[in-house]
């Protein structure tokens, strides 16, 4: 018998640990499964994640939960017309301060198990205490504007009484990097994804404060970008990637194969980094500073919760995110926009024939789960939560105006 034809898909990455569903769905074969050849393109920046996007040299791509409503609001330098039909996981991020940074809180009562509250309290007194010795502010990098890097790091420091505008400075720095520009003394943090914090810290660079998990419990970080043009013209080419990657995330959420998934990843053309330092974070366990080994609840979930499922709550907070630090404009339509970009209808119709316990909402109310929570679901039993911000604030997709308004204030 002839061989099936395989559909040829190209797909943008960059080395992070939440590529892992990509890297799955080719190295163990749920892309040919599907009858798709996926090749795997790697990247240093979402820049040119982004550009190469645009230009169409990928038809999909790993981004940035934000990036894709930002291309729907024109903020974008070159027309990008993606959707986003599927999440890749939550979790994932950490925050990661230079050992003088620590050394400094370490004065005011220093670390407490990456607590977010307590880590953000002591970063405020150093915050105060440089503001009164006239000295310059500090220096916190994240990956691009447009990321959940970027506003879960100005959420996490303005609950804590730090005006990210004023008080501290935001740069951009590509992941790869980070570590490097922490160990050079070109900053003084960094909001990143795994595995560069962890790299900070082998290095003796740099000490985990805390971490996205603990700002935001079962948060949305990464989603799959799909040119809007593959929707339109091979609806059944996109049904089956969606497939190949649910399958795939399921394969990387089952614990007995954390340690061939980091085998996988740790390949050069992957992340490119010892498989020592890639396993422990898809474990849930952070080595934070020296020898020290946090067990982090949740830390990456790459399928259980409906990690995969693209909610537009998600988006709509990334978007109530953007209008609160002028990156955007309050209007009802562009909420409208923000919020379909994200397409849980085509990934529900996707996924649905292999039996996925698929969420039947499109939104949910963010934060409101203090516990494991059974909700409703097309097939069997899903179960979501406990999805709390640190602060205990509530996020309403409903009310998003109001929630950016108090915000505000």
């Amino acid at each position: 018998m002839p061989a099936p034809h395989l559909h040829e898909i190209r797909a943008g990455f960059l080395p992070l640990l939440d590529s892992a569903i990509l890297v799955a769905a080719r190295e163990k074969a749920f892309a040919e499964d599907e009858a798709i050849n996926l090749t795997l393109i790697r990247e240093n920046s979402w820049a040119n994640i982004r550009d190469r996007m645009a230009v169409g040299h990928f038809q999909i791509a790993h981004m940035l939960g934000p990036m894709p409503i930002a291309a729907r609001l024109g903020l974008t330098p070159l027309q990008l017309d993606v959707i986003a039909p599927m999440a890749l996981g939550l979790g994932g991020n950490a925050v990661t301060i230079s050992v003088d940074l620590a050394e400094a809180m370490a004065g005011h009562g220093g670390l407490s198990g990456l607590h977010a509250a307590v880590s953000v309290e002591r970063l405020a007194q150093v915050v105060r205490d440089r503001k009164s010795g006239h000295r310059p502010p500090l220096s916190f990098a994240v990956v691009h504007p447009f990321s959940a890097h970027n506003y879960d790091l100005r959420y996490w420091l303005a609950a804590g009484g730090i005006d990210p505008e004023q008080d501290v400075q935001i740069v951009i720095v590509p992941p790869p990097l980070m570590a490097d520009a922490l160990k050079s003394g070109q900053i003084d943090g960094f909001c990143v994804g795994e595995p560069w914090n962890s790299l900070a810290v082998s290095l003796g660079a740099g000490v985990i404060a805390t971490t996205k998990s603990a700002i935001w419990r079962s948060s949305p970080e990464k989603v799959l970008a799909v040119s809007s043009s593959l929707e339109v013209e091979e609806p059944d080419l996109l049904a089956a990637i969606l497939r190949a990657l649910y399958r795939s995330a399921e394969w990387c959420g089952h614990a007995d194969h954390h340690e061939e998934l980091a085998a996988l990843l740790a390949r050069p053309e992957y992340v490119g980094l010892d498989q020592k330092l890639l396993l422990p974070a898809l474990q849930g366990r952070l080595r934070h500073r020296g020898g020290d080994v946090a067990k982090v609840q949740d830390f990456f979930v790459p399928f259980d919760k409906a990690a995969t499922f693209p909610w537009q709550s998600h988006a709509l907070w990334f978007y109530s995110q953007m209008v609160r630090w002028g990156h955007a404009t309050w209007n009802l339509e562009d909420a409208q926009g923000a919020a379909q970009v994200y397409r849980p209808d085509l990934y529900r119709a996707a996924v649905s024939p292999l039996g996925a316990a698929v969420p039947a909402a499109n939104s949910k109310v963010e934060g409101a789960l203090q516990t494991p929570t059974h909700v409703g679901s097309s097939e069997g039993s899903l179960i979501l939560g406990p999805d709390g911000f640190f602060d205990d604030r509530i996020f309403d997709p409903e009310q998003v105006e109001a929630y950016v308004k108090e915000q505000q204030v």
